[in-house]
């Protein structure tokens, strides 16, 4: 440990000489340590999707990186998952709440704020470690198709399309290149398969990506299923080839 750094990561509260959280940094490490999670805005709606590698034997009944806030608003999350599914929790009660006192569904962009809000808070008081994952969030709502990325530090920032997760900077650089936004909700499925298989070269099948969606003109979650998924696989590779593992 550098001396410099010494005495000033063992407290969210304390600033370093040089103007670091070293507390918030290390969280967003955990960000970048975990498997990729992307969310693509197109013109006919939302799509997100997941690495996840379950183990042998392991019972997968739904995707564990993919969770649905409220009828129109997705999550795709990286990071410390169990954070994720608090934070989750906590943006579903925020919206039936915003539901109940306005009578009215909750914006996407009133959310990614409200979460990005209760990570700030976990990094300016003492007894509590900050918020160890990113989340994607995404829908459909009175001002039209939104996609937001939240990260450990508080901040929030809108996106076209945005992949958080191990290699996440690979997957940018794939997603910048190949990214229109006159690009149909199936062209973007197929996108996004190809981000995920771009850094997973060494895994076989398509059993790992997981995907959901929020249709512009339903305006509903939905949770891809495996045959679906394994029929996009195909396209997606002889759209995007890779090359050989």
């Amino acid at each position: 440990m550098m001396p410099s750094q010494q005495g000033y990561d063992r407290a969210i509260t304390v600033f370093s000489p040089d103007g670091r959280l070293y507390q918030v940094e290390y969280a967003i490490e955990t960000v970048k340590r975990g498997t990729i999670a992307l969310g693509i805005k197109t013109k006919d709606g939302i799509i997100f999707a997941a690495d996840e590698r379950p183990r042998k034997l392991q019972i997968v009944a739904e995707p564990q990186k993919l969770f649905k806030i409220d009828q129109h608003i997705g999550v795709a999350a990286a990071g410390y998952i169990p954070d994720a599914r608090s934070q989750v929790d906590d943006a579903r009660f925020f919206s039936q709440s915003n539901k109940i006192v306005y009578d009215e569904s909750v914006t996407v962009e009133t959310v990614a704020k409200h979460m990005a809000d209760q990570c700030q808070q976990y990094t300016q008081y003492a007894g509590a470690r900050p918020i160890g994952v990113s989340l994607i969030i995404g829908g459909i709502d009175v001002n039209g198709n939104s996609l937001f990325l939240t990260d450990p530090s508080g901040t929030y920032i809108p996106y076209n399309a945005v992949a958080i997760g191990a290699d996440s900077d690979k997957v940018t650089e794939f997603l910048t290149k190949e990214y229109k936004t006159e690009m149909t909700l199936e062209e973007t499925k197929l996108l996004a398969i190809a981000s995920i298989n771009m850094v997973n070269k060494d895994v076989d099948g398509s059993e790992h990506i997981k995907i959901s969606q929020i249709k512009t003109d339903t305006k509903q979650f939905e949770i891809l299923d495996g045959q679906q998924i394994s029929v996009l696989m195909e396209s997606a590779i002889k759209k995007y080839p890779i090359e050989e593992k």
